[in-house]
């Protein structure tokens, strides 16, 4: 099975969605599972996992709903608010959807930089594991150590780095990204998803050798065991195709043995999600 391990849906609220300003025109409409159905069609993907792009519950049961009426959804990543005295209980009432396999919060955003690692939210990180959730790293590279010393604290908790962490592809910048990815990756729970490139480089005028260094760091350091390939669509509008993000991947691979192949383009997303909603054919329960 390939997997795109990274996308999004959204109807469009220009209220909610103030992240998408006005050099965003592309992506100020609705993107569906159906605008997304011929794109994985004609890329030869076989499912996808869907990421919530808003922080709010509301988002998580839409994305559930989604995930009930269309079996291309294999798994959610939801929001719930970490920091809330009542975060056990509210995770205990999500493990009831079999689809909903784990959780992001948009720490990227977040003024405080040591976001990851204050005690309400690493108090939320701590009650993931006993219901067998994800949790999904939005950072930028500037909150790597912060990100570090999380996973630090949990070396059971399955994480997964978004984006690489945004490294500075459109100015060449990478020595204290790369140091930072490399003791991120010393931690075998954690993993990292191959999306969000093209649009940290130039939007326009990118080319598939400005990726090259970064791809040649997250590969050393994390293998390819704990490497997913994530579309990041439609946010990947902004700078390319859905097959240009494809291929972009299945070039930089494409020496590579097919089963590590295999690897990046599903199986490590399956395994990592636990993915058994795609294989049972079942959504929630």
């Amino acid at each position: 099975m390939r997997i795109d391990s990274h996308q999004h849906f959204w109807q469009y609220d220009p209220a909610r969605d103030g992240w998408i300003d006005e050099e965003m025109p592309v992506l100020k409409r609705d993107y569906l599972p159906a605008d997304l159905l011929p794109e994985l069609d004609a890329n030869g993907i076989d499912a996808a996992v869907a990421v919530q792009a808003h922080q709010s519950e509301q988002e998580t049961l839409f994305l559930l709903d989604l995930a009930r009426r269309y079996p291309v959804i294999a798994g959610v990543v939801g929001w719930v608010d970490l920091c809330a005295p009542d975060v056990r209980q509210r995770l205990e009432y999500f493990s009831r959807f079999e689809v909903l396999r784990g959780f992001r919060h948009i720490a990227q955003s977040e003024p405080d930089d040591r976001f990851l690692i204050r005690d309400d939210f690493v108090r939320g990180i701590g009650c993931l594991r006993s219901f067998h959730f994800t949790f999904d790293l939005l950072v930028r590279p500037r909150q790597l150590p912060a990100a570090v010393e999380l996973v630090e604290n949990f070396p059971d908790q399955p994480f997964v780095l978004d984006h690489m962490a945004k490294p500075f592809v459109k100015t060449n910048q990478i020595d204290g990204w790369a140091s930072d990815i490399r003791r991120l990756a010393a931690y075998p729970r954690v993993s990292c998803k191959l999306s969000g490139l093209i649009t940290e480089a130039d939007w326009r005028s990118w080319r598939a050798d400005d990726f090259r260094p970064y791809l040649d760091v997250v590969f050393e350091a994390f293998g390819t065991d704990r490497l997913m390939f994530g579309s990041d669509w439609p946010v990947c509008l902004l700078a390319g195709t859905y097959t240009q993000v494809t291929e972009l991947i299945a070039g930089y691979i494409s020496n590579r043995p097919d089963r590590e192949k295999s690897n990046l383009f599903g199986r490590n997303a399956f395994n990592f999600y636990d993915l058994k909603a795609m294989a049972n054919g079942s959504g929630s329960h």
